[in-house]
């Protein structure tokens, strides 16, 4: 007889756990997934979006591109195909958020060195200043990774029109000014269709969590296609 109910109480707690695994995965089944909104400039502050494009509400990507990195050498969108990565708008003589923006760029550096498919590309917004040499001095200084992250420069109107009318970032055209560019502190989380995902404050923590976990999601998608 004992030996009856001892078995009778395996056979109730197999039950039971195979019970809860059958529950919960069908809990995760009818659970949504969790999808990023692909951002148009449409929906962006107006001041951020170049006038041609304030009314446009969908197929904006971000446009090919040549820059130089801080090794000299030539960075296009070919550099970053298939790659979801995280781009952003300093300069390396900024004494007030680009510091900020720059420790916390180097952070998420830190979070994806073993992601081979994010990377991360931060463009100077005074180009005529910050030649090769001097992105290199100030790669160096914090800790870039040149496999990960790259820091260009180039042509002025190039990365302008980059920030204006692909990644939504400034807010005003310029006046040909050496520091007349008026960029945010926005990251921009890029897909690997070069479609915009997220605009996060790069001098917030919270922010950076924000985009570190969004970033998850991002992936996840792609795993499951």
């Amino acid at each position: 007889m004992r030996s009856f109910f001892a078995q009778f109480k395996i056979f109730g707690a197999v039950l039971l756990v195979l019970s809860t695994v059958i529950v919960y995965l069908f809990y995760n089944a009818l659970q949504p997934k969790e999808i990023l909104t692909i951002y148009q400039p449409s929906m962006v502050n107006p001041e951020l979006v170049d006038s041609t494009l304030q009314y446009k509400k969908k197929y904006h990507t971000i446009a090919d591109f040549s820059l130089v990195n801080q090794n000299g050498e030539t960075v296009t969108q070919n550099d970053y195909k298939d790659k979801i990565y995280v781009a952003d708008f300093f300069f390396t003589t900024c004494p007030t958020i680009c510091p900020i923006m720059t420790k916390n760029m180097a952070e998420i550096q830190e979070r994806i060195k073993n992601e081979k498919d994010v990377m991360l590309l931060s463009h100077s917004v005074t180009p005529q200043i910050d030649s090769v040499a001097q992105l290199k001095k100030y790669a160096i200084d914090k800790g870039v990774d040149d496999s990960k992250w790259n820091l260009v420069t180039g042509d002025k109107k190039q990365i302008y029109d980059l920030a204006r009318k692909s990644y939504l970032a400034v807010k005003t055209d310029g006046d040909g000014g050496p520091y007349d560019m008026i960029h945010t502190e926005n990251f921009i989380l890029v897909d690997k269709e070069k479609r915009i995902r997220g605009f996060y404050d790069g001098t917030k923590q919270e922010d950076v969590e924000a985009l570190l976990a969004d970033l998850e999601i991002l992936k996840s998608s792609y795993r499951e296609n």
